[in-house]
């Protein structure tokens, strides 16, 4: 096998025709550079160099083998300065892959925080749900994937908290997300609610069972499906006469009067839910908020920082969902 030392050492040799000059030029011995000569011949099955009189030459061997080691050690010396301009965070990148509601709130500040520091670090954003989301972080399509689980049955249990889903994955825990509800504004529980207080913000209580008989709007799939299991729990099968992914499609269609929703409250951080009224739905429901990412990236520079400010993102105070008018 041709080792790039060997191809350093050919090419010393032959701008300056004898071992001795290469010796002194790679700051090395003669008999290294013999021996190393030695051991590309034998790679190369062919000698590489002829003496005539006191100086080296090149065979037609080793006059190809020069030709290409220009082109391959400054492709080496282009790599190393590439990597370490990655390791030292001057370059690099890192693909990001975030459902909506992540985009819009964690997102924005981790990615600012990475670019302020590391301006030469390249990130790019594209949206998808999980499991969506994580089969693209397996398959190499995306570097970090922000994502998030429902408590399965299990799980409510005392069972398995990670339900092999991720075990393969390095996961982050970022926050634990509750789940609000939403009905249109002068709705009977927007006004009084279970407790008996008025108003309709996250303060008061409206049991699910409650909404048992007015129409849904359901959001993204695997929110759906946890709607119903938790319907389910309490008794009936909730009626969904919309589904978006879409959360200011949801929360336009409540406040136009045409069903109820639940929604995490990461949700309703960007979105002013007017002519609709924030309730807590009882039994309370929240999702867990991660970042992934495989194994070998947390070594990555470039990905262990973007992990670094997501979390950082997460732990700064959350405003707290309000109705709007």
């Amino acid at each position: 096998m041709i080792e790039a030392r060997h191809l350093r050492v050919l090419r010393a040799v032959s701008q300056s025709g004898s071992f001795s000059a290469a010796a002194r030029e790679l700051g090395c011995t003669q008999p290294a550079v013999s021996q190393q000569m030695r051991a590309l011949e034998q790679s190369v099955g062919t000698p590489v160099l002829v003496r005539t009189g006191r100086e080296m030459r090149l065979t037609e061997a080793g006059e190809a083998l020069a030709r290409h080691a220009a082109g391959i050690l400054g492709g080496l010396v282009a790599a190393e300065e590439e990597v370490a301009a990655i390791a030292g965070l001057r370059a690099g990148r890192v693909r990001l892959v975030s459902f909506p509601s992540g985009s819009s709130t964690l997102v924005p500040a981790a990615v600012a925080a990475l670019r302020a520091g590391h301006p030469g670090t390249r990130v790019s954003l594209v949206e998808a749900e999980p499991p969506r989301s994580v089969d693209m972080l397996r398959a190499g399509e995306a570097d970090v994937a922000l994502a998030f689980r429902y408590p399965t049955e299990g799980e409510r249990a005392g069972g398995d908290p990670a339900g092999g889903e991720w075990r393969d994955l390095e996961v982050r825990p970022l926050l634990t997300d509750r789940l609000v509800g939403l009905v249109p504004r002068g709705h009977r529980l927007a006004e009084t609610g279970a407790s008996g207080e008025p108003g309709g913000e996250p303060g008061v209580e409206v049991g699910i069972k409650e909404l048992a008989d007015e129409p849904w709007i359901a959001g993204c799939p695997r929110c759906r499906r946890h709607l119903v299991e938790v319907c389910e729990a309490a008794g009936f099968t909730p009626r969904i006469d919309f589904a978006t992914d879409d959360y200011p499609a949801v929360v336009g269609l409540v406040g136009a009067g045409l069903g109820v929703a639940v929604l995490p409250g990461l949700a309703l951080e960007s979105v002013r839910p007017k002519g609709a009224s924030i309730v807590r739905v009882v039994p309370e429901v929240r999702r867990e908020v991660v970042a992934l990412t495989l194994p070998d990236l947390v070594r990555v520079p470039a990905v262990a920082l973007m992990l670094r400010h997501l979390a950082e993102a997460a732990a700064a105070p959350r405003p707290r969902p309000t109705a709007g008018a």
